[in-house]
């Protein structure tokens, strides 16, 4: 991840947006990290479908796995 100064960041900010990698960016200020700057799209649409083939469900989940009768 980049690490750039607040005072940098202030300068370039515009430029930094429009070259903005999935990494990010941490800010820092007087050399300590205040803000990470990340991509919108970079958020949980990559876990869509990663589990794809490694679960199996087993038996009925839609059951309570108990027998009743509703007339009594």
């Amino acid at each position: 991840m980049i690490e750039i100064s607040a005072s940098k960041f202030k300068e370039q900010c515009l430029s930094l947006l429009d070259h903005l990698g999935p990494e990010g960016i941490v800010v820092t200020k007087h050399g300590k990290p205040v803000a990470i700057l990340t991509p919108f799209d970079s958020g949980c649409s990559a876990l869509i479908g990663s589990m794809q083939g490694k679960v199996q469900v087993a038996g009925d989940v839609f059951s309570t796995g108990s027998k009743w009768n509703a007339e009594s």
